[in-house]
Formats: C-alpha cells, sequence, structure tokens
C-alpha cells in the first residue's frame, strides 16, 4: 500500500464547500506519508508549522485534480487534512473567491494567521 502512495497517492483537503484533491509530487508524497504516518485524518490545527506552510504550500502550488467517487480506487488518498473554519466562522458561509479558486482560501486563512 505504500508504495502505491508514493507512485499514485492523492491528498484530500476537507474544506467548507467539499472534499478537494491535491496530486503532489513524488518527493512531497513522502513528506505526507511521514506526516500521516499514525493518523489518516488530521486537523490542520494539529500540525506543526512547518507542516502547515508544506500543506499551504502544496494547496498554492499544486492544482486540485478532479476526483469523482467512483475513480477514488484509481489514486489511493495519502491523508485528509480537515480545514475547520477558525474562530466560530459559519462553516455555511463560503466567499465567492473560493469557489473560483480552491487555494485562494487556505492561502487567504494561512496569512491571517501568520
Amino acid at each position: 500500500m505504500w508504495m502505491e502512495k508514493i507512485a499514485a497517492g492523492v491528498l484530500r483537503v476537507q474544506t467548507p464547500i467539499g472534499p478537494r484533491y491535491i496530486g503532489p509530487s513524488v518527493r512531497d508524497r513522502i513528506f505526507l506519508l511521514w506526516i500521516f504516518r499514525h493518523f489518516e485524518n488530521l486537523p490542520q490545527q494539529v500540525l506543526a508549522g512547518w507542516q502547515r506552510r508544506f500543506i499551504d504550500r502544496l494547496c498554492v502550488e499544486h492544482h486540485f485534480i478532479a476526483m469523482p467517487h467512483q475513480n477514488l480506487t484509481e489514486a489511493p488518498v495519502i491523508g485528509t487534512i480537515e480545514r475547520r473554519p477558525i474562530g466560530g466562522a459559519d462553516p455555511g458561509t463560503v466567499r465567492p473567491e473560493a469557489i473560483e479558486n480552491p487555494g485562494s482560501s487556505i492561502v487567504a486563512d494561512a496569512r491571517q494567521r501568520g
């Protein structure tokens, strides 16, 4: 299973508008396997600073890929990052730019925290 994840694994990012999938490079997949070595799902808040920056960089640099539910067996999921609203924000509220560019909300949240 590890070899399949290194060869073709994807990162699932749970956002307020639904799951998004990122196709990282082989090097990045190895880092992700280390991050998710004990858990399949992690809230972003529990990650170390360098891990958050790594995930944010992946979301900005790599294009989100479409992965319909029936094709999940084609690309194994390395792990899932849960992006929960910070500070009691209403999860039903979605900014229009987040729909057009899903990475923009991730970057905006990172800038707001930093």
